[in-house]
């Protein structure tokens, strides 16, 4: 896990995260994912990572963010990365993306895939920082509101030094090197 600045810190999100987790998803989604998805996800789904972003604070530690991917044969396909609003546009979205990276570089996979809505250009911004491209677009994606989403990626083989580049973002954000 990427370490943070303190009071914020990463970890594996567990079943008792699950209730923060649903209030930043309703804030966040226009259609909140439900109780069981999350706890499919984290019960079941061997495929599945899933984390979440926490700050402690004087009565403990709450959760502000979560993100979450599935590793399907050599692909790891980012599922979800939300912030509650809070704590929106002070990069904690990227600390949550940059860690995603960082366990999909553990896995040795050929591509990062994801999808994300059209309207949503700060994502996109962050998702081209991190050398992600537009690579299609699945029309009518998103039930809720019928709307586009972008299909992004990152071939690993097309970007070599991926890995090693992302490991120096981390020293840019943190001023700290990966640890393991």
């Amino acid at each position: 896990m990427l370490a943070l600045p303190s009071p914020y810190s990463l970890r594996p999100m567990a079943v008792a995260d699950i209730p923060a987790v649903l209030v930043i998803d309703s804030l966040s989604f226009p259609t909140p994912a439900g109780e069981q998805l999350f706890i499919n996800e984290l019960t079941d789904n061997k495929l599945a990572f899933y984390q979440v972003l926490t700050r402690a604070g004087e009565r403990g530690e709450s959760v502000v963010g979560y993100a979450g991917f599935w590793n399907i044969a050599d692909e790891i396909h980012i599922s979800t990365i939300a912030v509650h609003p809070d704590e929106r546009g002070r990069g904690r979205g990227e600390w949550l993306l940059l860690n995603l990276l960082l366990e999909a570089c553990r896995m040795n996979p050929l591509l990062v895939t994801l999808e994300v809505r059209r309207s949503n250009s700060v994502a996109q911004a962050l998702y081209r920082k991190y050398r992600f491209v537009e690579v299609g677009m699945r029309r009518r994606y998103y039930r809720d509101t019928g709307e586009d989403a972008i299909l992004m990626t990152v071939d690993f083989a097309d970007a070599p030094d991926y890995c090693h580049w992302l490991a120096e973002r981390v020293i840019e954000l943190t001023g700290r090197p990966v640890t393991d």
